[in-house]
């Protein structure tokens, strides 16, 4: 699936560094710098809660109507997070046009129940959160689905997963993004471990929190320090 391309409007900047862009913070903005197609960096600022509410729902692409300056179609590049990881506090965005071809992280969905965690003691992990791929600006997908009950084994690689049409892989195909281990419990000394009974569904342990879209290449971005 992928989004319609959404609008949100952006200002300029005038003024720059970490001072200025703690009291825009503090006004309910994000400080951003748009950059590429050979010009010039523009520094401006977006709604924090727009912008959070697209970047939560997957969106990768907007056109960002700057005050006094015309539409820019952009990328979300980079986003920066503060010293506590917290809470995002720069965008970066790239100019791009629909048809270019570019890497990104989509987010993975996980559905499905591998046949191997309806054993005893089953733990079923997330090991990757989202997946590396390379496609048009115009298909990027909001996420890609994870299919579980098609793993074979203990392990689910990123080759096995089916991407949408025209979407490729950008990472290693043996990338790990689920895997089933099983919890033991030792009972006496010298006895053997017993594994321990689940009564339903297995655990399912994902590895970090959810990130923002981002891509591999990252532009020399203005200092945030908290």
């Amino acid at each position: 699936m992928t989004h319609d391309t959404p609008t949100i409007t952006a200002q300029r900047r005038e003024r720059t560094g970490t001072r200025y862009a703690r009291r825009l913070r503090q006004t309910g903005r994000l400080p951003a710098v748009v950059y590429g197609h050979r010009v010039e960096p523009l520094h401006v600022s977006v709604d924090e809660k727009e912008m959070l509410h697209l970047m939560v729902h997957g969106v990768h692409v907007m056109h960002l109507d700057i005050e006094g300056g015309g539409t820019e179609t952009c990328l979300v590049k980079d986003v920066q997070f503060g010293y506590l990881g917290d809470n995002v506090i720069h965008v970066d965005f790239a100019r791009v046009n629909l048809e270019d071809e570019v890497t990104v992280h989509v987010r993975l969905d996980f559905v499905g129940i591998p046949e191997e965690a309806h054993h005893a003691g089953a733990i079923l992990r997330h090991d990757h959160t989202e997946l590396a791929v390379r496609c048009r600006v115009n298909l990027i997908p909001e996420a890609i689905r994870a299919d579980l009950a098609k793993m074979d084994g203990l392990q689910f690689t990123a080759g096995e997963i089916e991407l949408p049409g025209r979407v490729t892989l950008a990472e290693d195909p043996e990338t790990i993004v689920a895997s089933i281990s099983f919890l033991k419990k030792q009972l006496a000394i010298g006895e053997e471990a017993e594994v321990e009974a689940v009564l339903e569904e297995p655990e399912v342990i994902s590895e970090g929190k959810a990130e923002a879209p981002r891509a591999d290449a990252k532009p020399e971005a203005e200092s945030e320090e908290p």
